[in-house]
C-alpha cells in the first residue's frame, strides 16, 4: 500500500547533472546584460546596428559591437553588408536563434510574474 507521505521519485541524478550542464551551456551562451534583449529584438525585426544602438538604452557601442559579434558567432543571429551607399548592415535572426524565441518569452512571462510580485510585496508593507 502506497503512504500519503512517500518521497517523490526523482531521476537519476547524472540526469539531473546532465541538465544542469545544459543549463549551464546556456546561461553562458547568453550571459550578458544585452543579448536577450537584442535577440528578442530581432526575433521581431531585422534592425540595422544604429537601430538597435538607439533602441537600447545605455548601450554603448563598444558593448553592442562585441554582443552582436559573440551572437553570430553562435549562430544565433545573421549580418548581412547592404548594398549601400555608404555601406550598412542589417542583423536579423538566424533560423537556430529564432529557436529561442519560445524560452525568451517564458523567461519575459517570468518576469512580468516576478514584477508583479515585487511590488505587490512593497505595497503590503
Amino acid at each position: 500500500m502506497g503512504s500519503k507521505d512517500a518521497e517523490p521519485v526523482l531521476p537519476p541524478f547524472d540526469d539531473c547533472l546532465k541538465k544542469i550542464r545544459a543549463l549551464d551551456d546556456t546561461m553562458e551562451l547568453l550571459a550578458g546584460k544585452w543579448k536577450l534583449s537584442i535577440l528578442a529584438r530581432l526575433c521581431y525585426k531585422p534592425m540595422r546596428y544604429s537601430e538597435i544602438l538607439n533602441d537600447i538604452e545605455p548601450l554603448s557601442g563598444k558593448v553592442l559591437s562585441r554582443e552582436l559579434k559573440d551572437l553570430e558567432a553562435n549562430g544565433l543571429i545573421k549580418r548581412q553588408v547592404n548594398d549601400t551607399k555608404p555601406p550598412s548592415v542589417t542583423y536579423s535572426v538566424s533560423d537556430y536563434g529564432m529557436s529561442l524565441r519560445d524560452l525568451s518569452d517564458k523567461i519575459a512571462e517570468w518576469g512580468l510574474l516576478h514584477r508583479e510580485r515585487i511590488r505587490g510585496s512593497f505595497k503590503e508593507k
